[in-house]
């Protein structure tokens, strides 16, 4: 049963204040002038315990399963980020209640990511920086290396997952001339952009054939370690890997040692398996791989973005439309 805006109490949640994933006063403050009539609480920790028995709409990161448990008026929760796995615990899975994600907020700036860390990687931009810091002219080193700096135009890019984000890159990426083939659960993906697809069960049949795979997979339990030894071994020589969805996908000590040996080409790291990447972490000094902090999403833009939406699903809530971004919860994205 959905509320009218004058009996809803809605919750914008921030669990730390100097997050930059976070929500601010500011943005509840947007949402209070927008609907007037309802009930706008920006909370942290200890005033949201408090008050979480009242809400009817909850926005954060996630809700923990104690919290959902103190919250039997709660009917929708959206969530500030794309993957939701952290709140895939069977009371909330077997509720009434409806959960939205961030995932088309998201979607513009991480394509932007991977096009950069595609054209980063393929024209060596890494290794260049490494050499400036030298004060080094490396031209004919760049040029004799096993990997030589090289076009996309006609390579093969793999997407481990073709969701919002995924289908974002491939149209961000089509006017290169790159080749978009997706390993999906089902094994279908958008004709328009995928020239090939396969089903999950097929991941080793497409490994092989492609010079940049990218993981934009969901965090399930199916995918937690999908990539492991023998998918690292399968790949070219030649080729990058970008991971921009979660660290646990690949198995991270598998792809420390294939990186060691110099088993495929290098990797572009946007998540670890463990946040912040650990100071004794190999992958900090591997020349092979390119570590950013879990920045892919994160813009200007971003918070324009997540208020847009919200207002966009309260106006839908409130009139009894469908909700944009909509989890489904028995698959759990």
């Amino acid at each position: 049963m959905r509320t009218n805006s004058q009996e809803t109490t809605l919750i914008v949640f921030a669990r730390d204040q100097i997050s930059s994933w976070e929500p601010t006063p500011e943005f509840a403050a947007h949402l209070q002038t927008r609907w007037p009539q309802v009930r706008v609480l920006h909370l942290i920790d200890d005033a949201f315990q408090r008050e979480i028995p009242g809400a009817d709409i909850v926005a954060g990161r996630w809700l923990r399963a104690e919290e959902f448990a103190a919250a039997p008026k709660l009917k929708w929760i959206h969530s500030f980020a794309t993957g939701v796995a952290q709140m895939m615990y069977p009371a909330l899975q077997h509720s009434s209640v409806e959960v939205t994600n961030a995932g088309s907020v998201h979607s513009v700036p991480i394509a932007e990511y991977v096009l950069g860390g595609l054209i980063a990687l393929s024209r060596r931009f890494p290794d260049c920086l490494r050499y400036q810091q030298q004060g080094r002219w490396m031209q004919q080193e760049l040029w004799n290396a096993p990997i030589r700096p090289r076009e996309l135009c006609g390579q093969v890019l793999l997407f481990i997952g073709f969701g919002a984000i995924g289908r974002a890159v491939a149209t961000v990426i089509q006017p290169m001339g790159m080749r978009v083939w997706a390993v999906t659960r089902s094994g279908r993906a958008d004709p328009e952009l995928a020239e090939r697809s396969f089903s999950s069960t097929k991941l080793h049949e497409a490994l092989p054939q492609a010079d940049f795979v990218v993981v934009a997979a969901p965090d399930l339990p199916e995918t937690r370690g999908m990539i492991g030894e023998r998918e690292l071994a399968l790949m070219k020589p030649t080729a990058y890997l970008l991971n921009v969805a979660r660290g646990v996908i690949v198995d991270e000590p598998a792809l420390i040692r294939a990186l060691e040996r110099r088993a495929f080409a290098g990797a572009m790291l946007d998540v670890t398996s463990k946040e912040p990447l650990p100071a004794d972490s190999p992958l900090w000094k591997l020349d092979n791989v390119f570590v950013t902090p879990h920045v892919s999403a994160l813009t200007d833009h971003v918070w324009e973005r997540q208020e847009d939406l919200l207002n966009e699903n309260l106006a839908r809530w409130f009139s009894g439309k469908e909700l944009l971004n909509r989890v489904d919860l028995s698959r759990g994205y």
